[in-house]
């Protein structure tokens, strides 16, 4: 399988190419960006959109994905912000989220991509009728921008019961957008149930994934062996895909950790040469 990480171990930090060129220093051989303003700025199509473009040009490495953003101002939530949420009831506060998340999308201009992981609700959100159709709405309407881009929309597993496997194949069937994928994440797969079930109920449907662990009581993306996921057999499970997803670390970062040194360890160990 393909060794992929997210950009999310260094999020609480501004992207640069020696950050990228340390990611794959570790192994990395394709990237996703976790769209956060403060770390990527993909507003600022001059500077900063530029300088990553030309690391990805000069380099060769894939950018795998993006991920879409969580919020949109530069202290991610904390000055009050609101969520973006595209299962938002409220039509003013879904047509901001859609606009965001078109910026992020804009980004292929720039850096070609193949997915956007998209997360519908919020963490904990409770399941409502009308929550899941602002969500098709809001995907069908994302769907139809980014397709000239060359991107596909990949919904992820996330804990609220908008997005758990049975209703992300259900969205999926029921809004007949057949090219709408799955980013499948193992720890929140974990969290939410078993690994192997969630894993048998999307499995058609993955194109990339989030590699993490947890202890399934938080959402604490541990390296992969520092939580009680079973990593022999969710990597058993993953090589069964049929679209060949890559192995794609998303990794809280630890200043206690050099996360080079431990990218390289975790691969080695989840994929061995």
């Amino acid at each position: 399988m393909q060794r992929a990480v997210s950009t999310y171990i260094y999020v609480k930090e501004r992207l640069h190419p020696g950050l990228l060129d340390e990611l794959v220093k570790a192994g990395a051989q394709a990237i996703e960006i976790f769209a956060a303003r403060q770390h990527f700025d993909y507003a600022n199509r001059k500077q900063h959109i530029r300088e990553i473009a030309d690391w990805f040009k000069s380099t060769g490495i894939p950018l795998n994905s993006v991920h879409a953003p969580l919020y949109s101002d530069y202290e991610w939530g904390r000055t009050g912000s609101p969520p973006v949420n595209v299962a938002s009831t409220d039509r003013g506060q879904r047509i901001e989220a859609m606009d965001e998340i078109k910026r992020a999308l804009e980004i292929a201009e720039q850096i070609p991509f193949r997915f956007l992981v998209q997360h519908i609700g919020n963490q904990n959100e409770e399941f409502d009728e009308k929550k899941f159709e602002s969500a098709m709405t809001s995907i069908e309407h994302l769907r139809a921008f980014a397709k000239p881009l060359g991107v596909r929309i990949l919904v992820e597993n996330i804990p609220n019961e908008l997005s758990t496997p049975e209703r992300l194949v259900e969205f999926i069937r029921t809004s007949h957008m057949d090219d709408v994928g799955v980013c499948f994440d193992c720890g929140h797969a974990h969290m939410m149930g078993e690994v192997a079930q969630a894993f048998e109920t999307l499995k058609s449907h993955i194109h990339s994934t989030h590699i993490h662990d947890n202890d399934k009581a938080r959402d604490s993306h541990l390296w992969p062996g520092a939580g009680t996921i079973n990593w022999k057999e969710t990597l058993e499970l993953l090589s069964q895909a049929p679209n060949r997803p890559p192995l794609l670390l998303e990794i809280d970062g630890d200043e206690k950790i050099n996360p080079v040194e431990k990218m390289s360890e975790s691969f080695g160990n989840l994929v061995p040469a």
